[in-house]
């Protein structure tokens, strides 16, 4: 009887484990942005911006790590692992193929958080393929991975800016009026990334495209 007991005990110990280490339940969301002070509240830092917004509503921390800051959330038997990279954006994909190969994440449970310039400010957009889009971080990841087919979820901050100040206007704050509506939309954003790992791509998509 006892050795019974110790089999069933056994073999539920491993299946829980298992369960822990099941690849598909781990899930690397990368925020795309550049390292320091001075551009910490720039539109192109929006990445940044979401996973710190999130961090604070959780009650996480991200600690300074090989390529990048790192932290790591649990939802229902899910693993977030939180990636701001310091690599500089333009350099983003080496510390997204590092992490990916390091956490043994597979390659649909990437999700990589970006800007974009064609979208109205505040739309968010999911997509599970496409160009970089004249993106540099975009650009250096596909590079890296040596494909377009990656998750991105794409924040607009607009284009309202003059001819030949695209790159004032990227690395610019964020205006009065924007900064007012940012909150909502920042969490508009974390109820993206928890649908993601929980409901699946197509289901997230549906729901929050345009939104």
């Amino acid at each position: 009887m006892c050795k019974f007991i110790w089999n069933l005990f056994k073999k539920r110990t491993e299946s829980f484990k298992g369960e822990e280490e099941n690849p598909m339940k781990k899930f690397l969301i990368v925020g795309l942005g550049n390292i320091g002070e001075k551009y910490e509240n720039t539109r192109h830092n929006i990445g940044f911006k979401i996973l710190d917004y999130f961090a604070k509503k959780e009650g996480l921390t991200f600690e300074t790590q090989k390529l990048g800051d790192l932290s790591n959330y649990k939802l229902k038997g899910r693993t977030f692992v939180f990636l701001k990279p310091s690599t500089y954006m333009n350099l983003s994909g080496k510390a997204v193929l590092y992490w990916l190969t390091k956490e043994k994440i597979p390659l649909e449970n990437l999700l990589v958080l970006t800007d974009d310039l064609n979208l109205p400010f505040g739309s968010i957009r999911l997509k599970t393929k496409g160009s970089d889009g004249g993106h540099n971080g975009l650009k250096d990841i596909q590079d890296k991975l040596n494909t377009t087919k990656y998750n991105r979820f794409r924040f607009g901050i607009s284009d309202e800016f003059s001819k030949g100040r695209q790159v004032d206007y990227v690395l610019g704050e964020w205006n009065e009026e924007e900064n007012e509506k940012l909150s909502e939309r920042l969490d508009k954003s974390i109820e993206l990334i928890k649908s993601f790992a929980l409901a699946g791509i197509n289901h997230t998509m549906n729901t929050f495209n345009g939104k």
